[in-house]
């Protein structure tokens, strides 16, 4: 659940044995889960996700990738990914071979066989799950959601604030951030004040945001 503590578990992995979530101490993570080696969409989105890399560390953020496949296929998958599509990839593949993680984490679907779906579980650098996503195996995800939500979590844990519809590009607001709702008659005379200082905007006394 959301909240949870991300479990203590060893893990085998193509950089070694790691320990979750203390391998990452310290550090935000994005643990992501994938139903097979050597399928197009999963090929895809790893090429993606290394692509990105950079971009999540400068959030202090990690990804390591998971199957139920063997390391060895991870490692063969690697290898094929870097010779033929010249992308060397940057992050550990937890290779959860007897699926203990993946039933504990919810990663394997009654309905859709013994493979992991494609969850993404983001998690804070307190080891807190923080946000959980799901996709079939038929639709691969979008890279940039995930590195989005990851910035839109930070800023609102630093400036406590929400972050509207695709920010930093919303319809509404533009690249402004969403305050949270008044709860008490003092805060709607606060908010009152700020908007006649042109501090804040409001669409109403519930809808208020400013620049971040």
């Amino acid at each position: 659940m959301l909240g949870d503590d991300f479990p203590a578990v060893e893990v085998n992995t193509t950089f070694g044995k790691m320990k979750l979530p203390d391998a990452f101490k310290g550090k935000w993570f994005v643990l992501f889960s994938h139903p097979g080696d050597f399928t197009p969409v999963c090929t895809t989105e790893f090429v993606a996700f290394t692509k990105r890399h950079d971009k999540f560390r400068e959030l202090n953020c990690e990804l390591i990738g998971m199957s139920v496949d063997q390391v060895f296929s991870h490692l063969k998958w690697h290898e094929w990914i870097r010779d033929n599509l010249d992308v060397e990839i940057t992050f550990p593949i937890i290779a959860d071979e007897m699926g203990l993680l993946a039933q504990k984490m919810g990663m394997i679907s009654p309905f859709k066989g013994t493979n992991t779906v494609r969850a993404v579980f983001i998690v804070d650098d307190k080891g807190k799950i923080r946000i959980i996503m799901y996709y079939p195996q038929e639709v691969g995800r979008k890279v940039d959601e995930v590195l989005r939500s990851v910035k839109a979590l930070q800023a609102s844990d630093k400036y406590g604030i929400a972050a509207p519809e695709g920010w930093p590009d919303n319809e509404v607001v533009g690249p402004e951030v969403i305050i949270p709702p008044a709860s008490s008659i003092e805060d709607i005379k606060k908010r009152e004040e700020a908007v006649a200082k042109g501090e804040i905007e409001c669409k109403d006394w519930w809808f208020c945001h400013k620049k971040l």
